[in-house]
């Protein structure tokens, strides 16, 4: 059993209720079908002999026919209800795994082919417990049509056997071919959207460059393959309509025939050649079983894609609180790959507590790797990385998140306000501790002049980047406890705003632990030591004003 047939499974276990009862309506509905044509068999043969119990056969006729349209409408309501249920836990279930990997779960897929399966393939998948309760009534009609020619008379159920393996090879080659066909398109489709969510992201670029067609044609490129899957589907239908439409007749005529020849010879009556008629209909229902068939395929591609992404790691954590010290950070042996690139080999690094620590390098060099790594954002493949002596992994998951504190190039407010965003992730810091942090990041300035103040709609404020940078680094401070790591976070704020912030860093933060990813030359030179990355490696370490004498360690800064 595949992952994603392991999710099937779990989705139709956590509505078995449901699809139950769902299968149970479907099933009497049809029973009540194939009890019909019996029924019109009974009545028209009372009704040749004027038989005076003719007339409950036709009352039993006209129940049969009402029956099936009320249990289908229940049944269909019933089929809705059971998958916006298990499409919400589908999603809840992707949503709370994706946002426990963290960064590990774009590695692989961008946020818009993760949106596209949290969306899309979880409604597909959703509809599994449906379509498989659906799917055993389906086949229990053309099975119980077998059954009723047999009781009928055996002959007739030879006649149908006859020809049922070419039906069989006939759904067998449907499944197969619909199953790849929806798998490619469902890929293609989360293709587009990542490119359209990478497209959104950098509007602004794509605007100053003049760029636009080209973007365009860039996002619309799997469009063609997209299509082409689209038709493959329907010639896959359309090859299995008509293969269809040729094979039922001609099952239905010899059964037929079979049923006209045991007429002539008195073995049954002409009620039974009625009833055989309509069994016969019922025994080639193909284009149910294959509708069912068409959601099942769909259903087992979408369950693929969300168990991609249920397979990403996340990470475990221990039970550790945070022990006793001054938040000394220190990374031994690290070693991270990314594909087939190593982009950290063996990077040993000290952080003592109560100082701070540049990472310095070219583009490319590692050093948001290793800001990831520092506070447990993402593990090492070998080596370790502790605080105060514990490796991170050991810790508990809110003492580490309370322990270590990240502020990010372009952080994301999340908070709904611009208080709550300062505040995002704590339980209550309370307005004093919101705006304190605001007043160390340079933020309570702006954050006043706003309409409402703290209590601004983040999406009423219009931020600069340099104030968005702001409140992220207010944030951090508010919630870290002894390790601030800055990923580039103060490039958008202007000199004095980020010597005041530095200033604050070291009077009127909590952590007083800071690793931080730097770009500018003034932020190097205002930490106590500078890490120079180089290819992955540390290349040298010490004051930038030892290191400002190297060439190559100036070129870093464009000087």
């Amino acid at each position: 059993m595949t992952p994603g047939d392991q999710l099937l499974l779990a989705t139709t276990r956590h509505s078995t209720a449901r699809a139950t009862a769902l299968a149970a309506l479907s099933l009497t509905s049809a029973g009540a079908a194939l009890l019909l044509p019996a029924a019109l068999g009974r009545a028209v043969d009372r009704l040749l002999a004027h038989d005076a119990g003719a007339t409950r056969w036709v009352a039993l006729c006209a129940v049969l026919l009402t029956a099936p349209a009320a249990l289908d409408a229940l049944a269909d309501l019933l089929a809705g209800t059971t998958a916006a249920r298990s499409t919400a836990w589908l999603r809840h279930r992707l949503l709370r795994h994706v946002l426990a990997a963290g960064p590990r779960a774009t590695a692989d897929a961008p946020p818009g082919d993760l949106v596209t399966r949290l969306v899309g393939n979880t409604a597909d998948a959703g509809a599994a417990p449906g379509a498989l309760a659906a799917a055993v009534a389906s086949a229990a009609g053309p099975l119980g049509g077998v059954v009723a020619l047999a009781l009928i008379d055996p002959w007739l159920a030879v006649a149908f056997l006859a020809g049922a393996p070419l039906l069989v090879l006939l759904l067998r080659a449907f499944a197969r071919a619909s199953t790849d066909c929806a798998a490619r398109y469902q890929r293609l489709q989360g293709d587009i959207a990542g490119r359209l969510a990478e497209a959104l992201t950098g509007a602004r670029t794509i605007a100053a460059a003049g760029t636009a067609d080209r973007e365009r044609a860039r996002i619309l490129r799997p469009l063609s393959g997209l299509s082409r899957q689209g038709h493959r589907v329907w010639r896959v239908q359309g090859r299995a309509a008509a293969r269809a439409v040729t094979l039922v007749p001609l099952l239905q005529i010899a059964v037929l025939a079979v049923a006209g020849l045991r007429l002539s010879q008195g073995r049954i009556s002409v009620g039974d050649v009625l009833a055989a008629s309509r069994y016969a209909v019922l025994a080639t229902g193909v284009g149910m079983i294959v509708g069912q068939l068409s959601g099942l395929v769909r259903a087992r591609a979408a369950a693929g894609r969300l168990a991609e992404v249920l397979a990403v790691p996340a990470p475990a954590y221990g039970t550790r609180p945070a022990p006793p010290g001054d938040g000394t950070l220190e990374l031994r042996g690290v070693t991270a790959v990314r594909g087939d690139r190593i982009i950290l080999c063996d990077v040993d690094l000290t952080v003592p507590g109560g100082t701070s620590v540049a990472v310095v390098g070219r583009s490319g060099t590692g050093k948001s790797v290793l800001a990831a790594l520092a506070g447990r954002l993402a593990d090492p493949d070998a080596g370790t990385v502790a605080l105060d002596g514990v490796p991170l992994p050991e810790l508990s998951h809110d003492a580490l998140r309370h322990a270590v504190g990240y502020a990010f190039e372009r952080p994301a407010l999340l908070g709904g306000t611009i208080g709550g965003t300062i505040a995002f992730g704590a339980a209550d810091p309370g307005h004093e501790a919101v705006t304190a942090a605001a007043r160390a990041a340079c933020a309570d300035g702006f954050v006043r002049r706003l309409p409402e103040g703290y209590a601004t709609p983040c999406a009423a404020a219009p931020l600069s980047g340099g104030e968005a940078q702001r409140l992220g680094l207010a944030r951090a401070f508010a919630h870290a406890e002894r390790v601030l790591v800055l990923d580039d976070a103060t490039s958008s704020l202007d000199s004095p705003t980020e010597r005041e912030v530095g200033r604050a860093l070291l009077h009127d933060v909590a952590a007083r632990t800071r690793l931080i990813v730097a770009h500018r030359a003034s932020t190097a030179a205002r930490a106590d030591r500078v890490v120079w990355l180089d290819d992955g490696r540390v290349r040298a370490a010490g004051p930038h004003a030892e290191l400002w004498r190297l060439p190559e360690y100036r070129a870093v800064f464009g000087a």
